[in-house]
């Protein structure tokens, strides 16, 4: 009899998935659902639960169909400045403006790795700011502040 071999790596991202879409499945049942020709606003929410869920199975069932290495360490330098970057953009945004909300949130992130040096990630975080600006600023002229009150004197 062959030995059933998972990579874990894999099974562990599919659960997270699906669960992950179950849980809004179960949030999107307490909305108003609709018709698919008249959707309500839990339908969509819905209907992308259950793309995640479907997702995350296909990806437990290809897990068990190779030969996957053990889990490593854990990334933890990672995961605690790259998770909360997005969330410092979010929460300052609206003060600082974009620009200066930008360039801190890059440059957060620009330290999850520890081969990063800190003249490098001065100019990442500078270079992502400037291509930001031009591009949704500039280009697309989308009505936002690049300063925002909290660095006016």
């Amino acid at each position: 009899m062959n030995k059933l071999s998972v990579d874990p790596t894999n099974a562990a991202c599919g659960a997270i998935f699906a669960a992950t879409g179950l849980f809004f499945a179960w949030q999107a049942f307490g909305l108003d659902l609709g018709t698919a020709f008249r959707m309500g606003p839990g339908y969509f929410p819905l209907v992308l639960a259950l793309i995640l869920v479907l997702l995350g199975i296909v990806i437990i069932v290809q897990a068990t169909r190779v030969q996957g290495e053990p889990l490593g360490p854990i990334a933890w330098r990672g995961m605690l400045l790259i998770l909360p970057a997005p969330i410092f953009f979010g929460l300052t945004v609206r003060g600082l403006g974009f620009a200066p909300s930008l360039f801190f949130t890059a440059l957060i992130a620009a330290f999850a790795s520890s081969r990063m040096k800190p003249l490098y990630a001065l100019a990442v975080a500078l270079g992502i700011t400037i291509f930001s600006i031009i591009v949704f600023s500039y280009s697309l002229g989308l009505p936002y502040e690049r300063f925002g009150p909290w660095t006016r004197f």
